[in-house]
């Protein structure tokens, strides 16, 4: 599987950069932000999720491991395939994504292009299970800082920036949704 691809820029669509390595052209479907960042001759560094299903293949590009880790994250919610997935993920920050769905923000997800009322609850029932399941599964049902950063690793945080946010609302009471929420308004604010 193909993780990310570093190489000259060689084309530049309106859905796709083509990335040359070894003199194969990758074709690489991507959101506008990153594709507005890109220029042809250039020298590129994306992080891919390869997708592979019986009929196609199609290589989906990020600018960040973030990025590719809540991409993936949504392709796991029922009725989200790869090209809403694209456009929920290039729609706005990562952080502010997630921060939604912790505070069932339905309203910024149906924002988007694609992700009716229905969609935007079911992202938010799915994924918000998944980051609590994420949280008692590393702490063993106990709610402490280690539930946090679990869940923010599982959202596609580096370790360190996990325990960083996990540590800058350390010390409270709030349940664990509650230190969640505020982990993620320490990471936006930091970004």
């Amino acid at each position: 599987m193909i993780g990310s691809l570093r190489g000259p820029v060689t084309h530049v669509g309106q859905e796709f950069v083509l990335v040359e390595l070894g003199g194969v052209g990758y074709r690489v479907v991507a959101g506008p932000s990153l594709l507005a960042r890109l220029r042809l001759g250039s020298e590129a560094r994306i992080f891919v999720h390869h997708l592979v299903r019986e009929d196609k293949q199609a290589l989906f590009g990020f600018a960040s491991p973030e990025e590719l880790a809540f991409f993936e994250l949504l392709m796991t919610v029922t009725a989200v395939g790869p090209r809403l997935a694209l456009a929920i993920t290039s729609a706005h920050a990562v952080t502010k994504l997630q921060l939604a769905i912790v505070t069932d923000d339905a309203d910024l997800l149906t924002s988007v292009s694609g992700v009716g009322r229905k969609t935007a609850l079911r992202i938010i029932l799915e994924l918000k299970e998944k980051i609590h399941a994420a949280g008692i599964a590393a702490g063993g049902g106990a709610s402490t800082d280690s539930d946090v950063v679990a869940a923010l690793e599982s959202l596609g945080y580096t370790a360190s920036e996990a325990r960083r946010a996990a540590g800058a609302v350390a010390g409270g009471d709030n349940g664990l949704d509650l230190r969640i929420k505020a982990a993620l308004q320490e990471l936006a604010r930091n970004r």
